[in-house]
């Protein structure tokens, strides 16, 4: 039989980036047993801890952001728009809820990261003279190759 417990609300999970913080109100904790090793211990407490964040519903975000977290992080947003970590790592239900939270604050930090844009280089003219140089170079050996033409 699985077991659910469900963790008290309490300060916020953390600062994503510089304005924005995922309030713990809007992040629900359940907690419930964790598999593989670890005998009498792994069977009989929850320490397995599954964070889940209502991207949709977060007042903590804007329209934009709120787009690009939906589509950076498709693959791991449910159809109603809760994005689910999981935490197993520790013997800890406490270090487990912790590990969570962190990993949702990256996974969302992550997921807002604008990346520069390239700015557009042109290869230095030297560059292009050495290459023309050698594709020529290379045109000639292939020149040589032929057996010469018979004179008339």
């Amino acid at each position: 039989m699985l077991h659910a417990y469900r963790f008290p609300h309490s300060g916020s999970a953390g600062p994503v980036s510089k304005r924005i913080t995922v309030p713990d109100d809007e992040i629900s904790f359940r907690a419930t047993r964790s598999g593989g090793p670890g005998g009498q211990h792994v069977n009989r407490r929850a320490t397995r801890v599954e964070a889940s964040w209502n991207v949709r519903l977060s007042t903590a975000l804007t329209d934009e952001e709120r787009e690009r977290i939906l589509k950076k992080l498709a693959s791991r947003i449910d159809k109603d728009g809760v994005l689910r970590v999981v935490a197993d790592d520790e013997r800890s239900q406490h270090r487990n809820k912790e590990l969570a939270k962190q990993r949702l604050r990256d996974l969302v930090a992550r997921a807002l990261r604008v990346p520069k844009r390239r700015k557009k280089t042109r290869p230095p003219k030297s560059a292009v003279e050495k290459r023309l140089e050698s594709k020529s170079r290379r045109g000639q050996v292939k020149k040589l190759r032929k057996p010469p033409a018979p004179e008339e």
